[in-house]
């Protein structure tokens, strides 16, 4: 059974940090951060929580699909971590909105949109869901060293959600792993316990930029002529190529070596930085908002993470 989605919705902090203001503490500058990755401004968090953006994009997204909170059934919460190691941040989500249905949480890393919506296509086909929220929400400024401006300078803060429902639009999903955890990862800890001899704090975000620039760029270029080649369509006919917004110049790269216009590669890094599985439903949310995204536009996702995960789609919105 394919799927389609009938609402979006976003819930971004108060707080937003230019790369200026990053450079008052930090040995950086706006040139440097815009011309190596396209950031100009992310938005973190002070007093919000997880859970209150999360909150506010998933109730936000009930709306614009003309439902009724009552009306859903499932909730899956893409996330590295949520206000708590437990219970999980679809739990708290779930509390919050007043909705006593299964809610659990996924960790695909920024491919976590994808891999949601693979989840609730199984959901769906097997009629165990009719309306199923999707809520991407990262908090990636706790994560952060912010003293390491290699890292820092290129996360946000921020929440998205979609509801899924029954319906054509998913013409292909792929997802797959090419298991590596040494390039991205947050290490956990080993917390005080009397049986293990080699303690360990848990850490920040450590990432190996340039092997994961070289995997997402490789990666991405697969993706796209794999997707084709299953659906026997053209390059011309994707409308939109609705990327991770991992880094500017990895769109640009990919976009480049496909020889396709600007304007099919819409971005939103710029403002948000890299909001890990939540950047690509808050550019869905952004397009539809603005109109770029029409009924009948048939729109490639695709998205890259910690593991290394992938994940790829095609839409014909509906």
């Amino acid at each position: 059974m394919s799927l389609k989605i009938i609402g979006v919705g976003k819930g971004i902090p108060k707080k937003g940090i230019s790369n200026n203001e990053l450079a008052d503490f930090l040995d950086t500058s706006d040139t440097w951060i815009s011309s190596r990755t396209g950031i100009k401004n992310r938005y973190v968090c002070t007093n919000e929580t997880l859970t209150d953006l999360s909150a506010i994009a998933a109730v936000q997204a009930v709306e614009n699909a003309d439902l009724s909170l009552s009306d859903i059934d499932t909730i899956i919460c893409s996330t590295i971590g949520g206000d708590y190691h437990t219970p999980s941040l679809a739990c708290c989500i779930a509390e919050r909105i007043g909705i006593n249905c299964p809610a659990f949480d996924i960790n695909a890393a920024c491919s976590g949109f994808i891999y949601g919506l693979e989840i609730a296509s199984g959901f769906l086909s097997s009629r165990k869901a009719k309306n199923i929220l999707i809520i991407c929400a990262e908090i990636l400024s706790t994560q952060m060293d912010w003293g390491d401006r290699s890292t820092c300078v290129l996360f946000g803060d921020g929440a998205a959600a979609c509801v899924i429902t029954e319906g054509d639009a998913l013409k292909y999903i792929s997802l797959s792993v090419s298991a590596n955890s040494s390039m991205i990862n947050i290490p956990a800890g080993t917390g005080n316990s009397p049986f293990i001899h080699d303690k360990a704090d848990g850490g920040f975000l450590r990432m190996q930029g340039q092997e994961v620039f070289k995997f997402a760029v490789s990666t991405l270029e697969t993706e796209i002529k794999q997707a084709l080649a299953a659906l026997k369509i053209p390059l011309d006919e994707i409308d939109y190529f609705v990327l991770h917004q991992g880094n500017k110049r990895i769109i640009d790269s990919t976009r480049t070596k496909l020889g396709q216009p600007q304007d099919k590669f819409p971005i939103n890094i710029d403002r948000y930085g890299n909001l890990s599985s939540a950047s690509i439903p808050l550019l869905l949310f952004e397009m539809l908002e603005d109109g770029r995204l029409k009924t009948g536009n048939t729109v490639f996702m695709s998205a890259f993470g910690a593991g290394m995960t992938t994940g790829s789609c095609v839409f014909v919105w509906e």
